[in-house]
């Protein structure tokens, strides 16, 4: 019995070995397959590479897409709006420069003879473009009669009422008119004196040109004195 209680107790003990060694090739087996999924991970590594790779590619594409549409976009439209402004602009200066305004030292000057109706007086000034461009002249000239010395004589004509103005683009050799008209002061009773010239300033102009007055006496105070001037048109007025 003793015998055979120690025959059990061994082959418990065996058994205990045999269940312990099972057990430990069981826990190597679960290391082994624990090592699959590093080994996973590690497939899975190149992924997270393709991700981060992705977001390399997108964040670094897209940006320079964006950047490189930017700047052509801008270097494009930079370079239309420039070459179209500077062309535009190089054109319509010299379209400026060639229909601008006339100067007094690009003109001449001149007056017309009388055509009298009704009791007035109507004598054409007209200034001719005696430049080598195209100008322009537009609304009212000035006028002053004056004597041999200078002095004015009388008070400066007024603007017509209702007159439009408008622009009239003088090429060389072309010629623009106004009317210069009073009342015969024969018939008005105004005072009156005989000028020497009469000065003419073309419209937005400073300095005036001198024309020899040949129309005889003018009137100068009293009595519907008044001188009026007509906006410019084309033309002498003949």
């Amino acid at each position: 019995m003793a015998h055979t209680s120690q025959s059990l107790r061994r082959g418990a003990a065996l058994l205990a070995g045999t269940v312990a060694a099972l057990g430990l090739l069981t826990a190597c087996g679960n290391d082994t397959s624990g090592k699959s999924p590093e080994s996973v991970s590690g497939t899975a590594a190149p992924a997270t590479g393709d991700s981060a790779g992705s977001s390399a590619s997108d964040s670094g594409t897209a940006p320079s897409g964006t950047a490189s549409r930017s700047t052509g976009s801008t270097a494009s439209g930079g370079a239309s709006t420039d070459g179209g402004s500077a062309t535009g602009g190089g054109t319509k200066t010299a379209g400026t420069a060639s229909g601008s305004r006339c100067h007094t030292s690009e003109l001449s000057a001149s007056v017309g003879g009388n055509d009298p109706g009704a009791g007035q007086e109507n004598f054409p000034i007209v200034f001719t473009n005696t430049s080598g461009r195209t100008c322009t002249v537009r609304g009212f000239p000035g006028a002053a009669f004056v004597n041999a010395s200078g002095g004015r004589l009388g008070a400066d004509p007024q603007r017509e009422s209702g007159s439009t103005p408008s622009t009239v683009t003088l090429k060389p050799g072309q010629s623009a008119w106004a009317g210069l008209t009073f009342s015969n002061p024969e018939i008005s009773g105004a005072k009156t004196a005989t000028p020497a010239a009469l000065e003419v300033t073309p419209p937005d102009e400073r300095d005036a040109l001198k024309v020899t007055w040949k129309g005889g006496t003018v009137p100068v105070s009293g009595n519907s004195s008044s001188v009026r001037l007509t906006v410019l048109s084309a033309g002498t007025g003949a």
